[in-house]
């Protein structure tokens, strides 16, 4: 037994948030009931419709590595309507990038649909560390590495 929101989401139909939502507004019913309360548990063998839809109950999990470009967003989408890494891959599964990289940066990004794998790997209680390569111009003071090694304050937060 699932929480229902867990399976609408592992059936790649939407986000677990926007189950949430949608159980909230009684569009998901499970072997035909309605179904309005949050944490309601479930099982893969139910039926369960989503604003009329029988959904699968499982999808697949995918994984891409994507060498992102510069001039690309990592983002599911851009209300700027700026490129995404998701534009990049050819895919109907809905994916989403781990980790972010500029817009004026280059790097490798994993996308996929395994929300548990993102969340292992993006969560600071779980101290994966990540290595940026970063090219200045001009010559770094030994001064300066020093406040780089201590971590510096960017937007209010101390970096490590």
């Amino acid at each position: 037994m699932e929480r229902l929101q867990k399976i609408i989401a592992n059936s790649g139909y939407c986000s677990r948030r926007k189950a949430e939502e949608l159980i909230k507004k009684g569009l998901v019913k499970v072997n035909g009931q309605v179904i309005k309360e949050l944490g309601t548990k479930s099982s893969y063998d139910d039926y369960v419709e989503v604003e009329g839809q029988t959904i699968n109950k499982k999808e697949d999990k995918v994984y891409y590595l994507l060498n992102k470009p510069r001039g690309i967003i990592t983002s599911t989408n851009d209300d700027k309507g700026r490129k995404t890494v998701i534009d990049l891959i050819p895919t109907q599964i809905r994916i989403y990038p781990v980790g972010r990289l500029d817009y004026d940066t280059t790097g490798l990004v994993l996308l996929t649909n395994d929300g548990q794998l993102a969340n292992l790997m993006m969560h600071p209680s779980n101290n994966i560390d990540k290595v940026y390569v970063a090219k200045l111009k001009g010559i770094i003071t030994k001064e300066e590495l020093k406040k780089l090694e201590k971590g510096i304050v960017i937007d209010g937060k101390k970096t490590s």
